[in-house]
């Protein structure tokens, strides 16, 4: 029988087998290829320890609702992108064939079924591992469009994941002369020079405000896009930042805010704080929504003008997924984005 990646409680992974449906007429069936994570944004729902687990959203008042727990979503399925040859056709299907290679957003399991509309044929000279940064493409492509970085400018990246090093390439493809990575995890600043980052900072071994202001003749960088969730970075972009700057967060701050001091470089520097959040719609720009930026990454990614070939850090079987995600959970120095090959 098949397996799937499952997590049935908060902070526990394991393969489980299931049973396939039957196929509908409109339907296909898929065999998964290649698959990854979304180290963020999943291993926060996964932990179960977000305010979108303990307060309730009201979409409503767009506010969460303080006291009201959220609807137990264990056990949940884990796992974002997938890679897939078409393996069986309903009736009624024609608009993909046997044999095609198409990609989405579907969690780490052997085999899916789903719409046609749900998937996207592979485009031809991208790697599986670009089409998993299609996803981190998104985030990054609407930071630096929120950021609005333009040609010439200094631009700090503060962490360098998955999203962070897409910020990186993306900030240069926007026209940013010099681009600087903060990040203490070594493998992801030896990745982000890889693919052109001026200078990387460790957080832990340096002030990283008075080493940028110092290699920018004092000013700082015009843009920093914070990327990491940490609030300690969000106090280093603070202190980046040149007078009237802008800091962009595309980051889910899941901790108290602690070490941030908005009694400083914020208010003596005037400082624009800006929340990126590129499905969050409608966006800032006429004729720009959700769709637009996601058409524009995959775009960039099969051009290979954002490249992600060597991005998937570490790859593993699928047999072996269960441990290693526990591994990249309890020590993500050891990871840049998990790729799992069926």
């Amino acid at each position: 029988m098949p397996q799937e990646l499952i997590a049935e409680r908060p902070g526990t992974v394991e393969l489980r087998t299931y049973t396939e449906r039957e196929l509908k007429p409109e339907e296909i069936r898929l065999e998964s290829i290649f698959s990854s994570v979304k180290h963020g944004t999943e291993f926060r729902t996964f932990n179960g320890d977000s305010a979108d687990m303990s307060s309730k959203w009201d979409s409503q008042l767009r506010l969460h609702s303080r006291g009201q727990v959220a609807a137990d979503t264990f056990p949940k399925s884990l796992g974002n992108m997938c890679l897939a040859r078409v393996s069986a056709i309903g009736d009624r299907v024609d608009s993909l064939s046997l044999g095609d290679l198409v990609f989405g957003h579907f969690p780490i399991r052997q085999t899916h079924t789903t719409l046609p509309e749900k998937v996207i044929l592979k485009p031809p000279g991208i790697s599986a591992s670009g089409l998993m940064y299609w996803d981190p493409a998104d985030f990054a492509v609407g930071g630096i469009r929120d950021g609005q970085v333009r040609l010439g400018d200094r631009v700090a990246v503060f962490g360098l994941g998955a999203i962070g090093q897409m910020l990186v390439q993306a900030a240069k493809i926007s026209g940013a002369r010099w681009v600087v990575g903060v990040d203490p995890i070594e493998r992801r600043c030896r990745a982000a020079v890889r693919h052109g980052v001026d200078l990387v900072l460790d957080p832990g071994r340096v002030d990283v405000g008075v080493e940028i202001k110092t290699a920018t003749g004092d000013t700082g960088v015009d843009v920093s896009v914070e990327a990491s969730g940490s609030s300690l970075a969000f106090n280093d972009a603070l202190r980046a930042t040149k007078y009237q700057g802008t800091i962009v967060s595309t980051a889910y701050y899941n901790e108290p805010m602690e070490g941030l001091l908005l009694s400083g470089e914020w208010h003596r520097n005037r400082i624009q704080v800006i929340s990126s959040r590129a499905c969050s719609e409608p966006l800032v720009d006429w004729g720009w929504d959700f769709e637009r930026v996601q058409s524009e990454s995959l775009a960039l990614l099969t051009e290979g003008r954002l490249v992600a070939d060597d991005l998937i850090d570490p790859v593993v079987a699928f047999e072996d997924v269960a441990q290693a995600y526990s591994e990249v959970v309890a020590h993500p120095e050891r990871s840049i984005k998990l790729g799992i090959q069926h």
